[in-house]
């Protein structure tokens, strides 16, 4: 599947433009980081993109624990060509599903999710957006439990430690990431 198929896809099965702008914004993290450690192939930048990009595609038709991520996971096995990898990083970006993420693609999956939708929110309260944001304010919004409430601090820590890199480098290489798709997410 090409990006563009996946986009497709995931605008078919989402209507609602935040949960599209979060997709996204986890696919253009995934394209980052398959650049820093697959940097030379092309091929695999695209599936890590086609990988964030239908992360979350079921969520508005099946928002429930027991339904997400598996009724869309369903739905690609029947009628797509998505590997399993994509497919195995996709059930383990759920917590609740205890799918163990070994891949590095799952583990890159798992540590920019959240933290891409609180970069996002953290843009939308700043006057010049996403232009001047840098990771000292990204931590410190973090510390803030009232901002952003529904983002889960615990899993974007885990999500770096599962990954082993540094907290600042992770939320500096997002910034970067989101930074250089800003017109299309409007931050």
């Amino acid at each position: 599947m090409t990006p563009d198929e996946a986009r497709a896809l995931m605008r078919e099965w989402t209507e609602s433009e935040a949960l599209r702008i979060h997709m996204e914004s986890v696919a253009a993290c995934m394209a980052a980081y398959a650049e820093k450690y697959v940097p030379s192939d092309a091929l695999e930048r695209d599936r890590w993109i086609v990988t964030g990009l239908l992360h979350d595609y079921d969520y508005e038709r099946y928002p429930t624990e027991d339904d997400h991520p598996y009724r869309g996971l369903d739905h690609l096995r029947e009628n797509t060509d998505v590997d399993e990898e994509i497919l195995s990083a996709i059930l383990g970006h759920a917590p609740y599903t205890n799918h163990p993420r070994e891949t590095l693609m799952a583990k890159c999956l798992f540590a920019v999710d959240e933290l891409a939708g609180f970069i996002v929110a953290c843009c939308k309260v700043r006057p010049n957006g996403i232009a001047d944001l840098a990771p000292k304010s990204v931590k410190k919004k973090l510390k803030d439990k009232a901002f952003a409430a529904a983002v889960s601090r615990e899993h974007i820590k885990q999500g770096i430690e599962e990954l082993g890199v540094d907290p600042t480098e992770h939320i500096q290489l997002c910034i970067d990431a989101l930074r250089g798709e800003a017109e299309c997410f409007g931050l």
